[in-house]
């Protein structure tokens, strides 16, 4: 990736959504050549514009998606519904694509998020020269953050 975006810049942004806003601890896991999140997971996104084009893309397995919407919710886990899900979905890719954001070149735009549930597994290398792919851990589930840069301006 052109952008001075790297694997800390992406493990600060998450640490500071699941820490501070959920005080839920996800933990960053060493990639192997190729990973993966199953069917049925949770995709956050938002496209990014200005002197850096792109998008950031946030996938929750299922057991983390809804467990992080019940702590945001304070509601029990099993009371959790799809919407629900699916709008706590954005908002969490919506706080970790804020704060990368920070860390891309001047001017950058961003879109409001959006969220689906993916219904086929979804499967990256953690770097390519158009992106970065960063996992991390929760018992609830995994969690795949990924930067993919179209454009940046020198």
């Amino acid at each position: 990736m052109r952008a001075q975006v790297d694997e800390q810049c992406v493990i600060k942004a998450n640490s500071q959504f699941w820490e501070q806003m959920l005080a839920m601890t996800v933990e960053p896991v060493s990639l192997p050549k190729e990973t993966c999140v199953d069917a049925g997971h949770l995709l956050g996104s938002v496209d990014l514009s200005g002197a850096w084009k792109g998008r950031i893309e946030v996938r929750l397995a299922e057991g983390l998606a809804y467990l992080a919407t019940g702590t945001m919710l304070m509601q029990a886990v099993e009371t959790v519904v799809e919407a629900d899900a699916l709008d706590a979905t954005k908002e969490i890719a919506n706080m970790i694509a804020g704060s990368i954001k920070s860390s891309l070149p001047r001017p950058c735009a961003m879109t409001v998020p959006e969220s689906v549930i993916e219904t086929e597994r979804y499967c990256k290398l953690p770097a390519e020269e158009d992106s970065l792919v960063v996992m991390f851990r929760h018992a609830a589930g995994d969690l795949m953050v990924r930067i993919w840069e179209q454009e940046c301006v020198e």
